[in-house]
């Protein structure tokens, strides 16, 4: 069995993989960039096998009770008045809010705090180069400091260096034609429970979130080509933001006056990871680094828990490190083609860029919203027909009951 695990970035993926490798008897070292763990993020969700994977690591008690307290999803008009309402509580199964939604930082930390006792981590520290041989993968860090390991995990998320310093070229990615922006605002006292989504034309959206700190989280969202903004600096991701933003609508204004202020900004040009392979030699990738399916998908998150757990239990059957990266992969394949054929009109679709198209859409979810059509939205927005068999993984080395 391989003994010596490196997972480079303490993701949700990696610390997920942290905890599991660790359960299973494995020396496990997560190495990350960042000085110290990094908190933050907007909201993320987590649906049907991964809950399922936090309920065997004992943590989805803990995570359901650090939610964001978000209870529906409503469609707005400039004046603030729902248009199309889904209430968590009234679905059956998840609607566009699951039942589970937590920022992305939270839930990162809660898996962090479990990986703790099980892995070494090694913050402010970066992989500089991967020298991989057959019997290990010699690994050499940028403090200078070199270590051997059976196998190394990239768990750096869909921009990781790691990933193009392997598998030069060969990430073929998916433009959605989706630009976003998430970042932190004051609240208000009129911020309810809700995520309230608002369409302005042009292909312009912006959405207000609970959270749990006493903030709110904002996401503005622009469709069209925009593959260059990804190498914007701050500066000019502001200054497009509220250009563009400045004439929306609605609470525009508002969130414009935070942004300046805001020192959470994450702006993401949206696109799809497509990897021929997500393994070579002894190094092996896993969650966005591996598939990014972006936000539109929907279960960025339950894809990074559950490709964290297929791939501890494959390292765990096994001694044979490709084999069990063959396994790994042919195992995940299927629920990330399944999750990365959001169709490119999807985004279209749900940013209009006239009045008509705004109040067209706003039809069209005002029916599917009615009682005879939410088991239907239920089914859209709830598990997957190709996730893997996690039965081949239970056994005493690497199960927790609980």
């Amino acid at each position: 069995m391989a003994r010596r695990i490196l997972i480079t970035g303490a993701s949700i993926a990696g610390t997920t993989a942290a905890w599991w490798l660790g359960r299973a008897g494995f020396d496990v070292t997560v190495v990350e960039r960042a000085p110290a763990f990094r908190d933050g993020g907007q909201n993320v969700d987590v649906r049907g096998i991964g809950r399922r994977i936090l309920r065997e690591m004992g943590l989805e008690r803990a995570a359901l009770d650090r939610g964001t307290g978000e209870e529906g999803t409503a469609w707005v008009d400039a004046a603030g008045h729902p248009r199309a309402r889904f209430m968590t509580g009234e679905m059956e199964g998840d609607g566009p809010t699951a039942e589970m939604e937590i920022l992305r930082g939270d839930l990162a930390r809660l898996l962090f705090e479990a990986a703790r006792p099980h892995a070494a981590f090694r913050f402010g520290d970066v992989v500089e180069r991967i020298d991989d041989g057959a019997e290990t993968a010699t690994v050499t860090f940028a403090d200078g400091q070199t270590a051997a390991y059976d196998a190394v995990v990239v768990a750096e998320g869909v921009g990781s260096a790691t990933r193009e310093r392997v598998f030069p070229g060969e990430n073929d990615p998916r433009w959605m034609d989706l630009t976003i922006a998430y970042f932190t605002v004051p609240r208000t006292p009129d911020d309810d429970r809700l995520w309230r989504w608002y369409n302005a034309p042009g292909g312009r959206s912006l959405s207000l979130r609970p959270d749990p700190h006493g903030t709110t989280r904002a996401m503005l969202s622009v469709h069209g080509p925009l593959a260059e903004a990804q190498g914007w600096d701050r500066d000019r991701q502001k200054a497009f933001l509220r250009e563009r933003f400045r004439d929306a609508g609605w609470q525009a204004p508002r969130v414009l006056a935070a942004l300046d202020a805001a020192d959470d900004v994450y702006f993401d040009v949206l696109r799809q990871v497509r990897m021929p392979r997500w393994s070579r030699g002894r190094v092996v990738l896993t969650g966005d680094a591996a598939w990014c399916v972006t936000p539109l998908a929907g279960i960025g998150a339950t894809l990074a828990i559950t490709g964290a757990r297929v791939l501890a239990g494959e390292l765990a059957r096994t001694g044979d490190v490709p084999a069990a990266f063959t396994a790994y992969e042919r195992a995940m394949r299927p629920m990330v083609e399944e999750a990365q054929g959001v169709p490119k009109i999807a985004p279209r679709l749900m940013h209009p860029r006239t009045e008509a198209g705004i109040r067209a859409l706003h039809a069209v979810l005002r029916t599917a919203s009615r009682p005879a059509f939410r088991r239907v939205a239920g089914r859209l927005f709830g598990g997957r027909s190709a996730e893997p068999d996690l039965s081949r993984y239970e056994d005493a080395r690497d199960h927790v009951t609980v």
